[in-house]
């Protein structure tokens, strides 16, 4: 089945306004995402689903869908003749609150593999540590409660200092910290390799071109293919 078919691009209709955030500061523009249709006969129902559940950076934003990272993960998820379809659950503005008010929608399917990418948006608007930690642990736990046999992959992120050195370095921490509580696989930094570099970055220095998608993708794949051998 050709990739086009298989890629299915999941979005909700729903702003993180709608959840009654006020945040200090906008990390990244929140888009009402127009949602594509597909048609049941457009993906395998014997496969297994990976569910790729974020922000802007998971939806591929500025981007045509077939470059976001979860769309390249597919591909190699198909070139390699693995029986998974890929699920591209992100949303632009999304920060942990307004994620974890969106899970219950996207837990309605059997996942898997289920990767968390969130966090940026809290660490750029300067939210509470102690929010961020609690929201990411209550999606963890909502996961696990749904199908525990559902493996979940964490993506670590980091941050400029522009909140202070203290808040920036408590943050990094927050994602293996919880990798290793939860005996979760943590991709240690989902950017690495392309934070920083403004030939792999849109011109607003935050979101990754074409390419900077390539590489976050290898990023991904360094440790979501070792779970996929096992």
């Amino acid at each position: 089945m050709q990739t086009f078919l298989k890629f299915r691009y999941f979005l909700v209709l729903l702003l993180c306004s709608a959840c009654g955030e006020s945040p200090n500061k906008q990390a990244e523009p929140q888009t009402s995402p127009s949602v594509e249709t597909q048609t049941e006969t457009t993906t395998d129902n014997a496969d297994k689903v990976i569910l790729f559940f974020g922000n802007s950076l998971t939806a591929g934003y500025g981007l045509d869908t077939e470059e976001s990272f979860p769309a390249l993960i597919q591909d190699r998820l198909d070139s390699l003749g693995l029986e998974y379809t890929a699920i591209n659950s992100g949303l632009s503005g999304e920060t942990t609150t307004g994620g974890l008010n969106r899970l219950q929608w996207v837990l309605n399917q059997k996942v898997d593999v289920f990767v968390l990418e969130l966090g940026a948006n809290d660490g750029l608007r300067g939210i509470p540590l102690k929010e961020t930690r609690s929201n990411l642990q209550a999606i963890i736990d909502r996961v696990k409660e749904k199908n525990p046999e559902t493996k979940i992959v964490l993506a670590g992120m980091q941050i400029p200092p522009n909140m202070g050195q203290e808040y920036t370095k408590e943050f990094r921490t927050i994602f293996p910290e919880l990798a290793e509580k939860n005996g979760l696989q943590l991709i240690p930094f989902l950017l690495d390799g392309v934070a920083g570099r403004p030939e792999l970055n849109l011109p607003d220095g935050i979101h990754p071109t074409a390419e900077g998608q390539k590489k976050v993708m290898e990023n991904v794949w360094a440790v979501l293919g070792e779970i996929l051998k096992k």
